[in-house]
């Protein structure tokens, strides 16, 4: 088995092929229990944004990590389906509080069709989740149906919290926040329902309900932590074409990225007063007027190096990851019957923290 810190060359091929794989299984199984008879705009628009250009992760790794870890994968599709459901409502309504105007290169559901439409559809989006959550109970008895409910509801509330602490630091204009405050909403936020809630619940498919679920925890934390900063800086000094969403957004939105927390200690106290008069009112009340403010705080992220000490702070979380998936790679024991996709999986969650900061969506 090759260990981590692989040649990126090496790792991204078998990366996109696994993610490839198993999105396409997730998204016909999640396409495959949408009602056919709706009402206008509801249930025909729930299937929206999983068919749209995606890596697919979330329920990749659910099925990832099921089959490391000797599952049967298709024991796994439900669990798998969950996720990817309750990823893409988190999706609709967080373009709704954003104001966000693309998603996966194309307009989002609240900009095509206003957001009483995309509120309903999130809302319905959430529901078929929950239906796939219930139908655990058949496919895989009671007892595991209910651990998989349990951590749900936990990925769930931690990611609320999370969200609720980055609208409140834009709602206050919270302006004094330390790279630790970051971590924590990446916690909640991110690391929660894109990597722990996925390998807890493969996890939990492949050994049953009393396993012990949380050993890939500090992996997914690293990971989530690592991700959120590559998607930050993505969002600054990306391209449209491979992003998918509108570049600089978080700068009109005022999300208080690690990038513009490192500005704010680094800049000169008249740049820090002219950064929190930015700060201060919401997207719609700047107006399309603030693209000289916008493009002014992109050339001071440049200039005080937020890109660059952002990238190796991802940088030292990867490798914390890996060190992480290492260790427990090495503790788990052999599969009774090793299968090549079995073995591919399993080089799939080695290969994936470098995957992370190198992605270009």
């Amino acid at each position: 088995m090759t260990g981590p810190g692989r040649a990126l060359a090496d790792a991204e091929p078998l990366v996109d092929r696994v993610l490839t794989r198993h999105r396409e299984r997730t998204v016909a199984e999640l396409l495959r229990h949408i009602p056919e008879q709706s009402p206008p705009y509801l249930y025909d628009l729930a299937g929206d944004y999983p068919v749209r250009p995606s890596k697919g992760l979330r329920g990749a790794l659910c099925l990832a990590t099921c089959e490391a870890f000797g599952g049967r994968p298709e024991r796994a599709l439900n669990p798998a389906v969950t996720v990817e459901m309750f990823h893409n409502a988190f999706l609709i309504h967080d373009d709704i509080q954003d104001g966000s105007e693309l998603r996966r290169g194309l307009p989002t559901l609240s900009a095509a069709y206003g957001v009483e439409v995309a509120l309903n559809v999130g809302n319905a989006t959430n529901l078929l989740g929950l239906r796939r959550l219930m139908a655990n109970r058949r496919e895989l008895g009671g007892e595991l149906a209910w651990r998989l409910f349990e951590e749900t509801e936990l990925m769930c509330r931690q990611s609320l919290e999370g969200q609720a602490m980055e609208i409140a630091w834009i709602r206050d204009n919270a302006c004094d926040l330390a790279p630790a405050d970051y971590y924590r909403m990446c916690l909640k936020k991110t690391s929660w329902y894109t990597f722990l809630y996925p390998c807890r619940a493969g996890l939990l498919v492949a050994e049953g309900a009393h396993t012990e679920a949380t050993r890939l925890d500090r992996f997914g934390w690293y990971l989530g932590a690592a991700f959120q900063i590559q998607d930050d800086v993505l969002n600054l000094v990306g391209t449209l074409a491979d992003y998918g969403k509108e570049i600089a957004g978080d700068l009109w939105e005022g999300k208080r990225t690690l990038l513009l927390i490192h500005l704010l200690e680094r800049c000169t106290p008249a740049e820090r007063a002219r950064t929190e008069r930015y700060l201060e009112g919401t997207r719609a009340q700047r107006g399309p007027g603030a693209a000289e403010e916008v493009r002014w705080l992109s050339e001071r992220l440049t200039a005080y190096g937020c890109v660059e000490s952002a990238r190796a702070a991802a940088d030292g979380l990867v490798a914390a990851a890996e060190r992480e998936i290492a260790e427990v790679m090495e503790a788990a024991p052999a599969p009774a019957e090793p299968s090549e996709e079995a073995a591919e999986a399993r080089e799939f969650l080695l290969a994936l923290p470098g995957f992370v900061v190198t992605r270009g969506r």
